[in-house]
């Protein structure tokens, strides 16, 4: 991957070397145009990231899981020849505190979650509301409601006074998986996938150049970086709304636009990969699932891929993230080794490794898993970003039309970006 900072020209500049930028510039490439990707980190990947753990072996620190039912990323990842690994299900589910008696749909509000997938997005009724405020008014005892929240928080990494009804309903509608979206993991890293399409894109991506500003040409745009610029006919801006906000735009972007972009806010969540010397929860007839009803946003599972890797990851996601934001690494780890002995027993204490990835605030990406919009009145945001104020295009995840926020979303994303792209170089 070519890293100098000259000055070039291209056809389509692409910021941004997540699942939706390569996934992007494949397709420009692929109809012969010049492109040239910026990422300002000093890898690919965007929120999908490895890193090392004790034994040197890369583990995904940052997303990780797909199902079968996300075609695109899972014909990626047969494409590449990755191999794939299911997540352990077999055992019992450990609640904390023990619920008996529960129906298993209820200690994830499911009952609830299906009410509010009937809802319609425009329905005057829920103007305004946001998720909290609709789920005080459910019928459902309080230990359901707070597995909702739980389940909620869990999954989208924001508290649900914050989240717009509408915008939850039409978001979850987008996601239609049969098959648990937990269900595989690679054992080479999903980051790795990321890494391959970066090595297919040859010199056209480049490293650790953060772009500072974006001005409209005569012919184009012309994009500031450390040591030069990229001239090119057009630029797809690939990187999620909260962050596309920060960029500089010369003139500046028209107001409806800008307004649009500023409606997101990103995710928080701590990711947590503990490895042990056996899976022993196993000998006891446990899944290695947990879920905390009085920890809204707390959840782990078994992420060994096999027997000589005997793993739990663990996830914080919403409030319960940023209240263990500012932990110390020593902190964090005896908050979660108490959680998981609470649950688990004395033997969860006995970690060989224990690798966290607080994505809260992260500087490029602000953070994960994926980025909500929180203002209740931007019911268009998403269509004025998708038009975006030509020759300044926008693609994310989180536009896309079926699982946003996840990397299935975002190669989605990238290829429809692209593809208008295309249609209009050839017209």
């Amino acid at each position: 991957m070519n890293q100098t900072n000259r000055d070039v020209n291209v056809d389509v500049a692409v910021v941004g070397a997540g699942f939706t930028g390569l996934a992007a510039a494949h397709e420009l490439v692929a109809a012969g145009l010049g492109v040239v990707v910026l990422e300002a980190r000093s890898r690919v990947g965007g929120r999908v990231e490895s890193q090392a753990n004790a034994l040197g072996e890369r583990i995904d620190t940052g997303g990780q899981y797909f199902c079968d039912d996300m075609t695109e990323v899972t014909a990626l990842a047969r494409r590449f020849g990755k191999s794939f690994h299911e997540t352990p299900v077999d055992g019992e589910l450990v609640v904390v505190p023990p619920a008996p008696d529960a129906d298993p749909n209820d200690l994830f509000g499911m009952p609830i979650r299906r009410r509010m997938k009937a809802l319609e997005p425009a329905d005057p009724a829920i103007a305004g509301l946001t998720v909290a405020d609709w789920l005080a008014r459910q019928p459902e005892p309080e230990a359901v409601r707070t597995a909702f929240r739980s389940s909620m928080e869990g999954l989208w990494c924001l508290p649900i006074e914050e989240v717009p009804l509408w915008y939850l309903v039409s978001n979850d509608r987008r996601i239609d998986n049969r098959q648990w979206e937990l269900q595989h993991f690679l054992g080479e890293t999903l980051h790795s996938l990321a890494e391959d399409l970066a090595t297919g894109l040859g010199g056209r991506v480049r490293l650790s150049t953060p772009v500072s500003l974006i001005e409209r040409s005569e012919d184009g745009v012309v994009l500031s970086i450390h040591g030069g610029t990229i001239r090119a006919r057009e630029v797809l801006v690939a990187v999620p709304p909260a962050s596309a906000a920060r960029i500089a735009f010369r003139p500046a972007l028209p107001p409806r636009l800008a307004a649009a972009l500023g409606a997101w806010r990103s995710g928080a969540v701590i990711k947590i990969l503990i490895r042990y010397a056996t899976p022993f929860w196993r000998g006891r007839g446990l899944s290695g699932m947990v879920t905390w009803r009085g920890m809204p946003g707390l959840y782990a599972c078994d992420a060994s891929k096999d027997t000589g890797h005997p793993t739990l990851v663990v996830f914080a996601g919403g409030a319960l993230a940023r209240a263990w934001h500012g932990h110390s690494a020593d902190e964090l780890r005896r908050v979660v080794t108490a959680h998981l002995v609470e649950a688990l027993g004395l033997e969860a204490a006995g970690q060989l490794d224990f690798a966290a990835r607080d994505w809260t605030g992260d500087e490029w990406s602000g953070g994960a898993y994926s980025d909500l919009i929180v203002d209740s009145a931007a019911v268009d945001a998403e269509d004025v970003i998708r038009a975006g104020a030509p020759p300044i295009r926008f693609a994310a995840s989180e536009l896309s039309p079926s699982y946003p926020g996840y990397v299935e979303g975002a190669l989605i994303a990238g290829r429809r970006a692209a593809r208008a792209l295309i249609a209009k170089a050839g017209a």
